[in-house]
């Protein structure tokens, strides 16, 4: 597996875990919520046999600084992707972004001046409303969820988790994805990202989509159970000019549920 966390890079965040692999052209993954780099891993062999592939865990998330009082809220993912693009002297690299990590990188591009060649964006948070019936839920009584015995806590976001998804993963898949949440540190940046999040990060975004200054691709998982696909048609009208390409009977996480799909929609964006 090409995937690993070999790199510590301090940012105005805290440290973030951070990997790359293969030579050429550079391309980023940004995960969201609640994954990790990891969620990459069965796309990265491949993509560096042609690609230079970065990847890093955002600050409170897998393997990356979690701290009390931290903010990982998204004006902070923001900022720290254009810090990480610095990091590794990156301009104009092509940009892959699923869930939170659309909004992130969004945000860099739009607000922070950074520039790609290319911006490919998979079942995105971009746009008013956010996320699932649960997420909003959860923000409005985070309180009290904190101090849950250990193993209703796992309970929890592990059925989280699979209400993401249409297609089964395999339990390493599963374990890896829950790993970072199982701490004592990681249970309470769990439910600190619900309490920081705020839909105001992306409605300031919504009137700057006409400016994009890259190529954009949207890709979307059919039968998304947390962000429908009628949000992601949504999306491509505030970006006329971008292409859109559904995943048929694909969830929320398609670079695990449908990774060989996944790898040839990429192909064809960057072809």
């Amino acid at each position: 597996m090409s995937w690993q966390l070999n790199d510590k890079v301090d940012t105005s965040a805290g440290y973030v875990a951070a990997g790359n692999v293969g030579e050429g052209q550079p391309i980023v993954l940004a995960h969201g919520w609640p994954w990790s780099s990891f969620s990459w891993h069965r796309l990265i062999p491949t993509l560096s046999k042609k690609y230079q592939v970065f990847w890093y865990d955002m600050p409170g998330y897998g393997q990356s600084n979690k701290y009390p009082e931290q903010r990982t809220s998204l004006d902070i993912q923001g900022r720290v992707f254009s810090e990480m693009l610095e990091h590794w002297a990156l301009k104009n690299p092509i940009v892959v972004a699923h869930d939170f990590g659309g909004a992130t990188t969004l945000r860099a591009h739009l607000l922070h001046g950074c520039d790609y060649e290319r911006l490919i964006l998979m079942n995105v948070v971009a746009m008013r409303p956010w996320g699932s019936a649960f997420f909003d839920h959860v923000g409005k009584y985070v309180e009290a969820f904190l101090g849950l015995p250990a193993h209703i806590h796992q309970a929890i976001v592990e059925a989280y988790i699979r209400g993401a998804l249409i297609n089964p993963i395999t339990d390493t898949d599963m374990r890896q994805l829950l790993a970072p949440w199982l701490t004592e540190e990681g249970s309470q940046s769990f439910y600190r990202q619900f309490a920081q999040a705020d839909e105001t990060y992306t409605q300031v975004l919504e009137p700057l989509y006409k400016d994009m200054r890259c190529k954009v691709n949207i890709l979307w998982g059919e039968e998304d159970p947390w962000i429908p696909i009628e949000r992601g048609k949504q999306l491509h009208g505030f970006i006329p000019e971008a292409s859109f390409k559904a995943l048929p009977g694909v969830g929320h996480l398609p670079q695990l549920e449908a990774s060989q799909l996944v790898l040839e929609s990429l192909e064809m964006c960057c072809s």
